[in-house]
């Protein structure tokens, strides 16, 4: 019997039931509106968006210019003032109100999340349970973490598409509960529908809450530069940030830039091959489409053929495939490692990266085949890419230094233990980075060479939240630090310096 569409996941179902919970979302003729202003409006330019899934086109993202984009900062600008005054237990109310009704919608939003972005169900549940359970957590703590502190204003939002929800959307809700207006631009490349469900939601609650569509180019200056932004939280590719960080090094605003890095796994005198198979395929979590995925592995050359024989047979173990697809109408979602990378122009973009490292003289240890039974007949499957891992990539490869983002792994052997960390700080910061080996007190004395914000030993680390401290070392992180009482310190001003890797060290703004 042929595979099918899950019933439960048909994307014009899904699209009737948004528009029965959130109909201000659309304008009459169906199409998706800007918030700005406090209500719905603006189509601006409509622009066709499809699914990486397969192809179906799911609406049309309504790109704003420059001018409608400076209406919504001055408008939320003007929300801040009589925001901060609202009383925090009223603002706890609010934010409150919103999460119980983002519970109601979980299974919508994580579906949503499904099509937009290729997410299988079980990682898009995740990205919005996360953020509820996440601002949650602050509701519940705010008045230790606030303390006198007072809101700096309006806080603006750009980030990347991967995590809609526990990223994004977490910032927004934790950053109005502090006492701040905030906007947000949805990414180009996917969220914005389930972007649009949740903050539907939340300006319903009476949050002071704006979004808006449109290309980096055309609103950056507005959302970054505009003397109405008092912050602004970023985060995204390294050649943007770096942009946005240049732009901002005149202005005397609050700022927190989270850009990719080449996270590295660092395995020496190491003897655990299952525990190793077992973060290999937790890895590969949504196609390692994320700014703590780890992409390059520095093996101590003598354990090469142990290393290459787990890594072998855990990541053939993995499917990869279309997430919608069940056998009969009831069956639940498939168990899937990952679907597809964002879209085809990134998949692309990955041949090329692989293809780069081959003829600059890269050794290919494995390259996945997409299994036929795992997608529809036919189907368009110009996203998917299977797993391809590299050894004795060279320098003058661009993968060498370049993060991926996306299911290629590079391996480097090593001799010593000064190769292995130089091997590991290629570039210029991490966010995240490992060290195994069976002897703890070594991995932990050489986990303090590495330039990484988070470094685990025998066992991967993530972005985190809550009371866990989160920022970058080197080009992967500029700003304030966040997490925590981190985070509410970030979007508030107090009697003290806030905890940051600032570009000038002697300027953080607490002192401006």
């Amino acid at each position: 019997m042929p595979k099918i569409i899950s019933p439960q996941v048909e994307f014009s179902g899904l699209l009737t039931q948004m528009k029965a919970v959130t109909p201000e979302v659309f304008s009459a003729d169906g199409k998706f509106l800007n918030l700005l202003e406090g209500r719905w409006q603006e189509p601006g330019q409509p622009r066709a968006f499809t699914s990486p899934i397969d192809g179906t086109e799911l609406g049309s993202l309504p790109m704003l210019d420059r001018a409608t984009a400076l209406r919504a900062v001055e408008f939320a600008k003007k929300e801040a003032a009589s925001w901060a005054a609202t009383d925090l237990d009223e603002r706890k109310s609010r934010v409150q109100e919103c999460l119980n009704q983002l519970r109601d919608q979980v299974e919508l939003t994580a579906k949503l999340i499904m099509w937009e972005i290729g997410k299988t169900y079980k990682l898009g549940f995740t990205d919005i349970d996360r953020a509820i359970d996440g601002v949650q957590w602050y509701v519940d703590n705010i008045e230790g973490m606030l303390g006198s502190r007072k809101p700096l204003g309006l806080v603006s939002n750009i980030a990347s598409w991967n995590y809609p929800m526990s990223v994004l959307l977490h910032a927004v809700l934790v950053q109005a509960l502090a006492g701040n207006s905030v906007i947000a631009k949805t990414p180009t490349d996917g969220g914005f529908i389930s972007l649009s469900l949740t903050f539907a939601i939340a300006r319903r609650c009476g949050l002071p809450v704006t979004l808006v569509s449109g290309s980096g180019g055309e609103l950056s200056d507005v959302l970054v530069k505009n003397e109405a932004v008092d912050c602004l939280s970023f985060v995204g590719g390294r050649y943007n940030g770096r942009n946005i960080a240049d732009a901002l090094s005149q202005e005397h605003k609050r700022y927190m830039l989270e850009m990719e890095g080449v996270n590295t796994y660092g395995i020496w005198n190491y003897s655990d091959w299952n525990g190793l198979a077992d973060q290999l395929k937790k890895g590969y979590d949504y196609g390692k489409q994320r700014c703590t995925a780890y992409v390059r592995f520095v093996v101590e050359r003598q354990l090469f053929p142990q290393f290459l024989e787990t890594y072998w047979e855990a990541i053939r173990s993995l499917k990869v495939g279309n997430p919608t697809l069940v056998d009969n109408p009831d069956d639940k979602l498939p168990d899937l490692a990952f679907g597809p990378v964002i879209n085809a122009t990134q998949a692309q973009e990955l041949d090329r990266l692989y293809a780069n490292a081959l003829k600059t003289g890269a050794t290919p240890i494995y390259e996945g085949k997409l299994d036929e039974n795992l997608f529809l007949p036919g189907q368009d499957r110009s996203a998917y890419r299977a797993p391809r891992a590299l050894v004795n990539l060279p320098r003058q490869s661009e993968l060498y230094f370049k993060e991926p983002f996306g299911p290629i792994d590079s391996i480097v052997l090593v001799d010593r233990v000064e190769e292995l960390v130089g091997e590991m700080n290629i570039s210029n910061g991490a966010l995240v980075a490992a060290v195994a080996s069976d002897d703890q007190k070594w991995a932990a004395r050489t986990a303090k060479e590495v330039r990484a914000f988070k470094v685990g030993i025998n066992k991967l680390r993530s972005r985190g939240d809550r009371d866990e401290v989160f920022g970058g070392l080197g080009e992967s992180w500029k700003g304030a630090f966040v997490g925590g009482a981190l985070l509410i310190e970030a979007v508030t001003q107090g009697d003290k310096p806030v905890l940051g890797n600032y570009q000038d060290s002697t300027l953080l703004p607490e002192k401006i």
